[in-house]
């Protein structure tokens, strides 16, 4: 190729690095060039106090309301373990259950 009187290769060293340089250069551009220009509003919702509808006040109420049964039957299900667990063992060494011997008759120890 003759450009300005003058043989240009290709496969030259200095071709390929112009090439890269090029190349380089033209992506290094493309991602810091703006592709559309960006203006920050200032929002004016932020001087604004949320109120809330009747919707939102019945679903906080329903999500209240779920909290406490949740907490009800948390409370109803350790009140049943520490029943459960007195029942099973009494003071005097006792407790509360079936005993079995193989080949016997069936023993209840009670209080």
């Amino acid at each position: 190729m003759e450009l300005w009187n003058k043989n240009i290769c290709l496969t030259s060293p200095v071709s390929i690095m112009v090439i890269i340089l090029l190349l380089f250069s033209t992506i290094v551009i493309a991602n810091v060039w703006p592709k559309e220009v960006i203006t920050i509003v200032e929002d004016e919702s932020e001087d604004k106090m949320w109120i809330p509808t009747k919707e939102d006040i019945a679903y906080q109420d329903s999500m209240y309301n779920i909290i406490q049964n949740t907490q009800n039957d948390i409370t109803d299900i350790k009140q049943d373990i520490v029943y459960i667990l007195e029942r099973l063992d009494y003071e005097d060494g006792t407790w509360d259950s079936v005993r079995y011997v193989k080949g016997g008759k069936i023993d209840k120890k009670r209080n």
